[in-house]
């Protein structure tokens, strides 16, 4: 089972919902960190790392002995990582997307990979809790290439929970891709209603199954549960705004700690999505 949190905009409690289902669970769950820009599911759950790497993506690098300077390579490239110009060729490793496009039409196999430096990658426990996070370097642009390395290390027989970034740009999409199940998670006033439509007509295009939490479901108005209807987009779980749920969210700690009797509803909460996707 892949399960992605996921909201259309940051702050509506889409790390609170990932992390107390995960600690709910207790285990054969691994947690998968996708805010790869800014992961703070480390910040609840407290994992003991076991394991670093440095994560590389494949740029091209140019044999300019070989090189005849047929601008094919360039030509292939959407991306504009690679200029030829006259007997002159450089290349942008920053604005490549590792297609591999350029080596293919090379005729002269002039064209061979190197690594470009993404982030890291942290593995690890939180007593039974499996997981795994990736932290972008400082300056690189692109995310989705560590947000899919990050997800490789998704296992099978498992309950994989995805905390995906915010939004619904291309680092939000590759961390939906091909999951079991999207749990949406709003908050009932205007921006939150209008982020979350945003992020529904993307998780319609993956052709994902999907469901709503909402988060301070006391406050607002009644918009955000008239368009759930609407959309027939099944309301799995309201969380209330709680002085004690923000002071356990504001000290590190998770609301199953704090008030066990959220276990139930989280543990809940969890089979509701094992019946949708049946």
């Amino acid at each position: 089972m892949i399960i992605s949190i996921a909201s259309g905009k940051g702050g509506t409690g889409k790390t609170t919902v990932a992390t107390n289902m995960a600690f709910a669970l207790g285990k054969d769950v691994q947690i998968l960190d996708c805010d790869v820009e800014e992961p703070n599911v480390h910040l609840f759950l407290h994992p003991e790392i076991e394991n670093r790497t440095v994560a590389f993506t494949p740029v091209p690098e140019i044999d300019k002995a070989k090189c005849t300077y047929c601008k094919k390579c360039s030509d292939i490239c959407r991306f504009n990582a690679i200029a030829v110009l006259n007997d002159i060729i450089l290349t942008f490793p920053e604005l490549c997307h590792s297609c591999g496009g350029c080596m293919e039409v090379c005729p002269e196999k002039a064209i061979t990979e190197t690594g470009r430096e993404l982030g890291v990658i942290e593995r690890g426990k939180s007593g039974d809790i499996r997981f795994t996070h990736g932290r972008l370097r400082v300056g690189e642009a692109m995310s989705p290439p560590l947000i899919k390395k990050v997800r490789s290390f998704i296992v099978d027989n498992m309950i994989n929970i995805i905390d995906a970034p915010p939004g619904t740009s291309c680092p939000v999409i590759s961390a939906m891709k091909k999951v079991d199940y999207v749990v949406m998670v709003t908050e009932p006033t205007p921006f939150g209603l209008h982020d979350l439509k945003l992020a529904v007509e993307a998780v319609k295009l993956l052709g994902v199954p999907r469901g709503l939490v909402i988060n301070r479901s006391d406050i607002g108005n009644h918009d955000v549960k008239e368009y759930a209807q609407k959309e027939d987009l099944p309301i799995l779980m309201e969380i209330p705004f709680d002085r004690k749920i923000a002071e356990a969210y504001s000290n590190g700690k998770m609301m199953v700690q704090e008030m066990p009797e959220w276990k139930e509803a989280f543990l809940a909460l969890y089979r509701k999505i094992e019946k949708l996707v049946g």
